[in-house]
């Protein structure tokens, strides 16, 4: 197994410069999630990882050897597309054996480690079989399988689960999750489901427009975005982002969203006055949002008026849609608090859990200092 290092990668296709510069490590038997939407530049850094591109510029390091130039045959990666590309001719056995055999290895090596591999991927029993012949999930472990026989230096992953039905890809991740950390095989695994990413992954790099965002654990990722983006990419739903003016006074700093003034969160204090903005975007996440009905029961210094817009009962909870002044937010509540269209309530994010976020860069206002 291997550490892995990204030093000022750029890959360009013409004009269009799909990794930005990008500067990443990846820990030895580190699982990493590259996150991003559609078009972000996250599969293109994992086929530059295995050698399949080639950067246009800066250098990529297996360990301390530099392997930028060494063709993806050398590398000794695993690498799982999202289609699994089984061989539809040949049996699950001879699609396992199928990279052993490329380097021509003995056929008594290779039956061996093809059983290894599929008793534990749980697959042994179907040996005999065509691709045709299989399911979703029994077609994606072959393909892991393949990829695990040769016994790589490092395991990519290519969106392996995106073909897979809701509740088949919840179990096969949590199988896959047990299986990287049995090997301790340094892993990389790109996705654009965010559940995935924040279920599996032992750090996150967040990627956008072939730049990366943030780097960081799933739970720092998710509670103290870095940026805008990050934070309303994460989560379902996604951050709650409403735009605030400031007012100072008498060494209190307020927030202001139409005819609601709230204290501005006491851990900003500091930073608002040294920063000095007119206006922040105000971040905060449903789940840490409590809507109550009467003044009395505020449990902060951070709540504003709204009325309730929609109500979406989600079995063990509502999602409830907020009507803030024409700005519409969410919040969760436990399935025994009843709301109705119309209502009046007040919105109160808890304060510790809300991030300020700069109006112009959309950064976290913490970075910019």
């Amino acid at each position: 197994m291997v550490s892995i290092k990204l030093d000022r990668v750029t890959k360009r296709f013409g004009k269009i410069i799909a990794v930005n510069n990008v500067s990443l490590e990846i820990a030895h038997k580190e699982f990493m999630a590259l996150l991003g939407p559609s078009g972000s530049g996250k599969s293109t850094i994992l086929y530059l990882i295995a050698g399949i591109y080639k950067p246009t510029s800066g250098r990529i390091f297996f360990g301390d050897k530099d392997v930028t130039e060494i063709p993806p045959k050398e590398r000794n990666v695993g690498l799982v597309f999202q289609n699994w590309a089984l061989y539809p001719h040949m049996k699950v056995y001879d699609n396992i054996a199928f990279p052993l055999r490329l380097k021509k290895v003995p056929e008594d090596y290779i039956r061996k480690k093809v059983v290894e591999v599929t008793k534990m991927l749980h697959i042994d029993h179907l040996l005999d079989r065509y691709p045709y012949q299989l399911s979703g999930g029994q077609q994606q472990r072959v393909a892991i399988a393949r990829a695990l026989v040769k016994e790589p230096l490092v395991l990519l992953l290519d969106e392996p689960l995106s073909n897979l039905d809701a509740l088949l890809r919840i179990y096969v991740r949590a199988e896959l999750k047990k299986l990287q950390k049995k090997l301790g095989i340094t892993t990389i695994y790109v996705t654009h489901d965010q559940a995935e990413a924040l279920a599996m992954a032992d750090r996150i790099a967040v990627i956008n427009e072939g730049k990366i965002l943030q780097v960081g654990d799933p739970e720092t990722v998710y509670n103290r975005p870095s940026c805008k983006f990050v934070g309303g990419f994460l989560g379902s739903p996604p951050m709650n982002f409403i735009e605030a003016g400031l007012e100072y006074a008498n060494g209190d700093v307020y927030m202001i969203i139409d005819d609601n003034k709230i204290r501005v969160p006491r851990q900003y204090i500091e930073i608002i006055n040294k920063l000095r903005p007119d206006k922040v975007i105000i971040g905060f996440r449903p789940e840490d949002t409590v809507l109550v009905r009467k003044e009395r029961d505020i449990i902060n210094r951070t709540c504003f008026y709204g009325e309730v817009y929609a109500v979406e009962p989600l079995g063990r909870e509502y999602i409830i849609t907020i009507s803030i002044n024409a700005k519409l937010i969410k919040a969760i509540v436990p399935r025994d608090q009843v709301f109705i269209s119309g209502e009046k309530t007040v919105v109160c994010p808890l304060e510790e859990k809300i991030v300020l976020f700069d109006v112009k860069t959309e950064k976290a206002l913490e970075l910019l200092i």
